[in-house]
């Protein structure tokens, strides 16, 4: 008998083991052999890793974001939950005020939910889920140095592992690098123009600081969001996590941060417009010290527009569009990423020529919605673009808040408002009649005059 051909798959990279890198490696394995480059020593359970300097603050991954994992990863989130985490209901399981100072009541049928945890405990179950494939190699602590191939298409990266330097072949490239991604300059050193930026940086900074939960069972989310109007805009979250402890964010603009000062951080808590978090800090057992970051501008990368792009490369997660924290949207960007990864390469061969443009392209739509929504509030802080918002953004800003004023009294209006804040539909929702109705003609309950804690909810957090 003539010998069985060998069919040979074809060989993907992944430069990161960030969440964005780890998805897109869960879907490749589907269509190549992956090989994940991480510069890091990856822990083994739900430690800090270097990479990873924001993980101590608060993190979330909304109801559009969940519905990706479940697809992407299935049975993730169910380990998750089994692990501490919970699937916070919105707005049922939350206490929280909206930027233009309107609290929402806690109506239970909105049908959206948070996926909440420690980020640390988030990437570890995604580790578990994906760095332990068999399909999959790690290269832990090997840098990416440069891409390999021409203009017109990508064929390797140029890895560094310890003081050996070789070049991994691949069909795909995928860049999940993070903020600090070097696609730029390896683009241009192929002869490629240059990709056009965009920032736009309201200054925050943000102070997190653990405490031990004095309440037990399942404590409500609060949440007191900043006020663009009011520069500088202050805010905070307390986000009750698995291990019986509250991961406590606090944030302020320019002219109004916090500090890493253990003994400011309470009273900075109780200065904002609503004392509530300080207040239910004033009775919680500290766990350690208050950790700080200030890189938390919007920036992005409109790779989907440049006029020529290389087959065989496609850049994911942040290294496209890093996103201001306060929103949360940065987990479930990627996971819809990975998603868009799949539709692509379902339709088409990961070889064919337009595919990694395709993919660009795909990827580029969760990005944009995103974006949209956190440039839509922070360009109104000043100092945080290089141009004032348009008349048309400040249209759009009126009218959003005139959404969640509506959303706030209404529960057709808050399901709509959440399609959209999830990340499950799009922006054009908050136009449809499940909006305008409620906003034009009612019937709605009047505003709330303070936060809709109960006081149950109150004593045990006090006590």
């Amino acid at each position: 008998m003539p010998d069985t051909p060998v069919v040979h798959r074809p060989r993907a990279v992944v430069i990161g083991a960030s969440a964005a890198g780890l998805f897109a490696a869960a879907v490749l394995t589907e269509f190549a052999e992956v090989t994940v480059v991480e510069r890091d020593a990856l822990p083994e359970g739900p430690d800090p890793r270097r990479g990873v300097p924001q993980a101590r603050h608060a993190h979330l991954v909304w109801s559009g974001g969940v519905r990706a994992l479940r697809d992407l990863l299935p049975g993730l989130v169910e380990d998750v939950v089994c692990r501490g985490g919970r699937l916070v209901h919105i707005m049922g399981d939350m206490v929280s005020r909206a930027p233009n100072e309107v609290w929402f009541r806690r109506f239970l049928s909105t049908g959206h939910h948070n996926l909440v945890c420690s980020r640390d405990l988030l990437d570890s179950v995604v580790r578990d889920h994906v760095v332990k494939d068999a399909r999959i190699t790690l290269l832990q602590e090997s840098s990416a140095l440069a891409l390999e191939g021409t203009a017109g298409r990508v064929t390797g990266v140029l890895v560094r592992t310890g003081g050996e330097e070789r070049v991994l072949g691949a069909d795909l490239v995928v860049d999940a690098s993070g903020r600090g991604s070097r696609a730029p300059r390896w683009l241009t050193d192929l002869g490629l123009p240059l990709v056009t930026e965009r920032e736009v940086d309201a200054g925050l900074t943000y102070a997190t600081r653990l405490y031990r939960s004095p309440a037990d069972g399942d404590f409500p989310l609060i949440n007191v969001q900043a006020n663009p109007a009011k520069a500088p805009g202050q805010g905070g979250v307390i986000l009750p996590v698995e291990g019986n402890r509250w991961v406590v964010t606090l944030g302020g603009t320019r002219g109004g941060e916090p500090t890493g000062d253990p003994a400011a951080f309470v009273p900075f808590a109780l200065g904002l417009s609503d004392p509530l978090i300080g207040e239910l800090l004033r009775h919680a057992e500290p766990l350690g010290d208050v950790a700080v970051t200030r890189s938390t501008a919007n920036r992005r990368r409109y790779y989907e527009k440049l006029k020529r792009w290389p087959d065989g490369f496609t850049v994911v997660g942040d290294a496209v569009a890093g996103y201001n924290p306060v929103y949360g949207h940065g987990l479930t960007v990627a996971a819809q990423g990975a998603l868009a990864l799949r539709g692509v390469l379902r339709r088409r061969g990961i070889t064919a020529p337009g595919t990694a443009r395709a993919l660009q392209r795909a990827t580029a739509r969760p990005v944009s919605g995103a974006w949209g929504l956190a440039v839509g509030q922070d360009a109104f802080y000043p100092g945080a673009a290089e141009t004032p918002p348009t008349a048309a953004e400040r249209f759009l800003a009126r009218y959003v808040d005139r959404a969640v004023s509506t959303g706030a009294r209404s529960p057709r209006a808050m399901g709509a408002l959440l399609d959209v804040m999830s990340m499950e539909r799009p922006p054009t929702r908050l136009f449809s009649a499940d909006m305008l109705v409620p906003m034009l003609f009612g019937p709605k309950r009047p505003p709330l005059d303070g936060p809709p804690i109960t006081e149950e909810e109150r004593r045990a957090a006090l006590r």
